[in-house]
């Protein structure tokens, strides 16, 4: 608009600020967008995509040891932990040639400096200011680590994905996402892990059969894991860290990696002197069109906290360029969003837990089936597949899918088209499965779980 440098300004070029200053400049918006690092945000550069290509990674033992069962006989083998950081440097270095280009082609100019609102219409970028009618923040979120004696010793997510070298004894802090497909990933390239989690069981949010299945195949392979276990502080020692717990004991090792959440990444950015209102936990506060106490100002992504996922804040970004660009106001859809674990086996799931399910409507079906992966008849492997529906009675229509398995993310992808479309379990039922698959487990189950009996 007259008077403006840039009808729209985007502060950090991850997924959604990406997707959000393409989309308004498809709609004939003059963009700009600024970002301090390489473009493509938490996910390409330094989350999801690069730990993927370590979970690839770490799984050859597993087809390695199988494939004697199959009768195959592997001598001499050996892993480098160079050159598969090599490997997925390269390849995070091609996506953000992709990144670049994919703006550049758009019409997007691209500021590689870090911006900093002075107020509801200014960007301020080094030793530069620039105007714009409408701001979007999508700065993401950054590991968050606590404050005991001895943090520093401590890497996070970040550092993790560029270390020198494979640590023989890791100690693992924490218990969501980040930190059980971590503890896969180290353990199946051949480190001591010990996985240490305050809380009850891991995965706190998920279904509890999930959790508790994840929790036991893990253990099965190898993995130290600790539940209940509160770290006072860390101590540097001769041969690596001590871990001192407040139960009592230590843990020793060669590295600490806490994964103990992530905070909005909103710190010095200027939010506040531009009128723009944050939560207790730091994150930008917006309505259902992502607009925030400021109406020169949007929010995308996992710095408004809402649903801290990829696809999700491409959701989000696209739907604030329809909304503010492109004439069609539009709200992001957080109903019934899959997700997955990227652990060892996988975890992935879609709608309610039984617990919400229970807490929502009352009485529940729930339906779970448990058994042995065909591929471990033969491998020997001592590893159980779980998957579980959670129906409303009510109405027939299935509320949620879990799985705990090989392919658990692929399977459940398509569970969620039907979800959103409304499936009933009369439907899942009536639905041929494809035979041998894991995945037609989910159209035969007919046996309901008994309820759990009322307690006082």
């Amino acid at each position: 608009m007259a008077g403006y440098d840039y009808d729209l300004f985007v502060i950090g070029a991850g997924s959604g600020g990406v997707r959000a200053s393409r989309m308004a400049a498809a709609h004939g918006a003059r963009v700009a967008i600024c970002e301090e690092s390489r473009v493509g945000g938490t996910c390409v550069i330094r989350g999801c995509v690069p730990k993927k290509l370590l979970v690839y990674a770490s799984q050859f033992a597993d087809e390695f040891e199988d494939s004697a069962g199959f009768g195959w006989t592997i001598e001499g083998r050996r892993f480098s932990w160079p050159r598969l950081i090599a490997a997925k440097n390269a390849e995070i270095a091609r996506l953000n040639g992709v990144y670049l280009r994919l703006l550049e082609d758009a019409g997007v100019e691209l500021v590689p400096e870090r911006g900093v609102l002075e107020d509801p219409h200014t960007v301020r970028l080094g030793e530069r200011r620039v105007s714009a009618e409408t701001i979007l923040v999508a700065t993401g979120s950054w590991p968050n680590l606590p404050d005991i004696p001895g943090i520093g010793h401590a890497v996070t997510s970040n550092e993790a994905l560029e270390l020198a070298a494979l640590p023989e004894r890791l100690a693992i802090v924490g218990g969501g996402y980040i930190a059980t497909e971590f503890a896969g990933i180290f353990n199946g390239l051949g480190s001591r892990v010990t996985l240490l989690y305050r809380g009850q069981q891991i995965l706190r949010g998920f279904d509890d059969d999930v959790r508790d299945t994840l929790a036991d195949e893990m253990r099965k392979r190898g993995v130290d894991l600790r539940v209940r276990a509160n770290v006072a502080g860390i101590d540097r020692t001769d041969g690596g860290y001590a871990l001192r717990l407040r139960e009592g004991g230590t843990v020793e090792a060669d590295l600490v990696l806490y994964a103990t959440g992530r905070r909005p990444n909103t710190a010095g950015l200027g939010l506040e002197a531009a009128g723009v209102e944050l939560d207790a936990a730091g994150a930008v506060v917006v309505d259902a069109y992502s607009r925030t106490s400021q109406p020169s100002i949007y929010a995308v992504g996992d710095v408004t906290d809402r649903l801290n996922l990829t696809p999700v804040a491409i959701k989000e970004g696209a739907a604030f360029a329809d909304t503010v660009f492109g004439g069609r106001p539009t709200r992001p859809d957080h109903e019934l969003v899959p997700s997955a674990v990227f652990s060892q086996p996988a975890v992935a799931t879609v709608g309610l837990t039984e617990t919400a399910a229970r807490e929502r409507l009352g009485a529940v079906d729930v339906y779970r089936s448990t058994f042995r992966p065909m591929k471990h008849t033969l491998s020997g492997r001592d590893e159980r597949t779980m998957m579980k529906l959670v129906v409303d009675p009510a109405s027939d229509r299935v509320v949620g899918c879990h799985m705990v398995g090989p392919d658990a993310a692929e399977i459940i992808q398509g569970l969620a088209v039907a979800l959103k479309c409304g499936a009933t379990k009369t439907q899942f039922d009536a639905t041929v499965g494809i035979h041998p698959t894991a995945a037609e487990e989910f159209v035969t189950m007919r046996e309901r779980v008994a309820a759990p009996e009322a307690t006082e």
